[in-house]
């Protein structure tokens, strides 16, 4: 149903609510954006920090609803293929159409290749030694390689992403910033929820129609889920990159994208199995798809560390990385690779 049952489930009605969703979803992005570096300014956060905890935390709350619905729809293998497919999507698109936005090298530095990136590689490990241990202590009796997470293995992740919050608050007291007091301060914080409602509100569409659009020409459900659906609920992450590259925030930029990807790794995924208890994990198609983002994460990881910069050759590598992502994904819909054991 489109809005509820309002419109007419057809094909045109999808197209043209993906069309006014995106527009939508351009609009809160940019409330989100503009709201998160008042507030940073005002509060004295250091760029790093507004990108990779305010604006990342704010644009990843589609991914956030979309690992809840499909945990308490029992279908959680499916919210960890499009988290990971978003995750997949931040780490080489939106680095590389940022970078190709603005006329010179988005510029990187120190933090972001050390900081963020290689916790970032930390989450990822943590993630797969919460899988494994899903497997080993609550596996499914009958099935191989399939474990049960717990809310007692939920919360090691969770626990990482409170390490990665004191580090963060450890650079916010460590920051000599110029702090640039906000005369409504209340303002800023309600634009900056009226984004994320707008956001959440509409990328809710965007899935549905995209999905519908998917069933409708006989797209394989795996192969939407982490591409095109994926896609589709990292557009506010997107947006808000190449608004802050353009701006000459780059650091902002590839913060909100580092950020984006841990806070869905280390809270998106725990909170649907503390909501619904516990939940079944397929070790054999969760750990390769983790294994492939782990790949990219390399590959951006590189590209930004020579230099401390992401040239326009590099976009372009990072865009043909994505491409081999994605003929991967649709050799694995055709049978073509058996890389996911378990699919």
């Amino acid at each position: 149903m489109v809005l509820g049952g309002i419109l007419p489930d057809t094909p045109v009605v999808h197209g043209l609510v993906i069309v006014a969703a995106t527009g939508f979803i351009w609009l809160g992005s940019g409330w989100l954006e503009e709201s998160a570096e008042r507030l940073a300014a005002h509060y004295g956060l250091p760029a790093v920090v507004q990108g990779s905890v305010v604006v990342a935390v704010g644009s990843s709350f589609p991914e956030l609803s979309s690992v809840v619905f499909t945990a308490l729809a029992g279908v959680f293998d499916m919210g960890v293929g499009a988290i990971v497919g978003s995750a997949v999507f931040n780490v080489l698109m939106i680095p590389a159409l940022s970078g190709i936005a603005v006329d010179t090298d988005l510029d990187a530095n120190r933090e972001i290749v050390y900081k963020e990136a290689q916790f970032y590689m930390l989450a990822v490990a943590t993630l797969v030694v919460t899988f494994s241990l899903a497997v080993i202590y609550a596996p499914i009796a009958g099935e191989t390689l399939v474990g049960r997470i717990t809310r007692p293995l939920a919360a090691i992740p969770l626990l990482l992403y409170g390490l990665y919050l004191f580090i963060q608050w450890q650079d916010v007291s460590d920051h000599d910033a110029t702090i640039e007091r906000e005369a409504d301060i209340g303002r800023a914080w309600g634009k900056l929820a009226a984004g994320l409602a707008v956001i959440l509100v509409t990328v809710e569409q965007l899935v549905g129609s995209v999905e519908a659009l998917g069933a409708t020409f006989g797209v394989p459900e795996f192969l939407a889920g982490v591409t095109v659906i994926a896609a589709a609920t990292s557009l506010p992450d997107l947006l808000v990159s190449v608004r802050a590259a353009r701006a000459g925030n780059s650091t902002t930029s590839l913060g909100n994208v580092l950020g984006s990807n841990t806070f869905d790794l280390l809270v998106a995924i725990p909170v649907g199995v503390l909501i619904v208890g516990s939940v079944p994990i397929d070790f054999a198609v969760a750990v390769p798809m983790l294994g492939v983002l782990t790949l990219a994460t390399v590959l951006l990881f590189t590209v930004l560390r020579t230099g401390l910069s992401l040239t326009t050759l590099e976009s372009y590598v990072l865009l043909a990385g994505y491409g081999l992502f994605v003929a991967w994904v649709v050799a694995e819909t055709a049978g073509v690779t058996h890389l996911l054991r378990g699919s």
